[in-house]
């Protein structure tokens, strides 16, 4: 929250979401998932970027959010970027749909504990819920996250970021 104060539930859902299970979908289609990224690639500016390269997820820093800034500054290439991001996305570790039900009650506790007093709160809780019911966990960003903040990232495991993403990164901006 100190660093997204405009965040609503759905927003620490997600985030929590991202550092437990990775990315939200097994990839399949490579060249949908370049294409897509292409058209971020062309459409963004670097006034729409946020000025880190790569923050963890969640709590737990499981799983990193790598900034196509990253790609726009020419310190990793679209291909390497993609390459991370599908093969974390495809990772055999992925937990259980049940094991993260379980954990976001127990993260919601704690959040309900804290007294944030979140925008929307009810209504995020009963929409993460409902989803939760069926069997499904997937969320996009609340618009007001997305509007003040223009989240531009792929998720990339932590072992795959350290040892492949960071060292280019690093050695670029040193």
């Amino acid at each position: 929250m100190q660093t997204y104060p405009k965040s609503r539930l759905l927003d620490i859902y997600k985030s929590c979401f991202q550092d437990y299970m990775g990315a939200e979908h097994l990839v399949s289609d490579r060249e949908r998932v370049k294409a897509y990224l292409d058209e971020e690639l062309q459409t963004t500016s670097f006034d729409d970027l946020m000025p880190w390269y790569y923050e963890p997820c969640g709590v737990n820093g499981q799983y990193v959010r790598v900034s196509i800034r990253a790609i726009k500054e020419n310190l990793i290439t679209e291909d390497v970027l993609l390459d991370a991001f599908i093969r974390s996305a495809n990772s055999d570790m992925r937990p259980t749909v049940e094991s993260w039900r379980d954990r976001w009650h127990k993260i919601v506790g704690t959040i309900d504990q804290m007294g944030l007093n979140l925008p929307s709160y009810q209504q995020d809780r009963t929409f993460i819920d409902s989803i939760l019911s069926v069997g499904k966990y997937a969320i996009s960003h609340s618009p007001e996250y997305r509007e003040a903040y223009r989240p531009h990232y792929r998720i990339v495991e932590k072992s795959i970021f350290e040892n492949e993403i960071k060292p280019l990164i690093f050695t670029k901006t040193k």
